[in-house]
């Protein structure tokens, strides 16, 4: 079986206003084989600074109902140090949602690759807003 590349996303929330939009759209890419959901966890950091960690399936039902359309395999992917390096950096009053999905997208030619024996050797992610102004330089 072909896997895709994995990749992880930080997404912080200051003033802890995490709200459902992000879910639908998880759903989406979900649901049409782009992405498969590995872990989601959730770090909440209070003014005071202490800081609790909570798993998809340990969220309260009413919070947790905005992802159960979500189909993966969601655990414990990260590690308790994963979590503390994240929460280091989140300031007081904020919290996150850490994400590590398959792009499921990806896991045919990767497997190509793989038995053509080619092996990558540079990957990265150009942020949206020098995409942007790199078209806006050229127009």
């Amino acid at each position: 079986m072909d896997i895709g590349p994995v990749e992880y996303v930080v997404i912080a929330f200051p003033g802890n206003r995490f709200r459902g939009e992000i879910a639908p759209e998880l759903k989406a890419l979900v649901a049409s084989g782009t992405v498969r959901i590995l872990d989601l966890t959730f770090i909440k950091k209070d003014e005071d600074g202490s800081v609790s960690f909570v798993e998809l399936d340990a969220l309260d039902p009413t919070e947790a109902s905005v992802f159960d359309d979500i189909e993966g395999e969601v655990g414990g992917l990260f590690s308790e140090e994963d979590l503390a390096l994240i929460a280091e950096d989140l300031v007081p009053n904020s919290s996150a949602a850490m994400l590590v999905w398959e792009d499921t997208w990806a896991a045919g030619i990767t497997g190509a690759i793989r038995r053509a024996g080619g092996e990558l050797v540079a990957h990265e992610r150009i942020p949206a807003a020098v995409v942007e102004q790199a078209y806006e330089d050229a127009a």
